[in-house]
């Protein structure tokens, strides 16, 4: 079982993260590939004292990449958009 600062890899910030953020209230983060939805319910409750009402999670494929004739592959990774309690936020989110 991963540490609660290596089950959440990084936060991610894109145009469609935002406008979940700003329409609902919903944060998404890179996890780790094994981490479970209590998993993750529990990291982020302790690394940002907020409390965790939903999580739902997406198995991302990684894409085949080429350079020359050299063929590699990104890894393949896990995506989770986690819903918050009415009044908590997370600053890192915060513009």
């Amino acid at each position: 079982m991963a540490t609660i600062h290596r089950t959440i890899v990084q936060p991610i910030v894109t145009e469609q993260s935002s406008a979940a953020y700003q329409e609902r209230g919903e944060y998404t983060f890179q996890v780790l590939p094994g981490s479970s939805k209590s998993q993750i319910r529990g990291a982020i409750e302790q690394l940002f004292g907020v409390k965790v009402i939903g999580v739902w999670t997406s198995n991302h494929r990684g894409k085949n990449r080429r350079v020359g004739q050299s063929v590699g592959r990104r890894p393949h990774w896990k995506k989770a958009i986690v819903k918050l309690k009415d009044g908590d936020t997370i600053d890192i989110f915060e513009g």
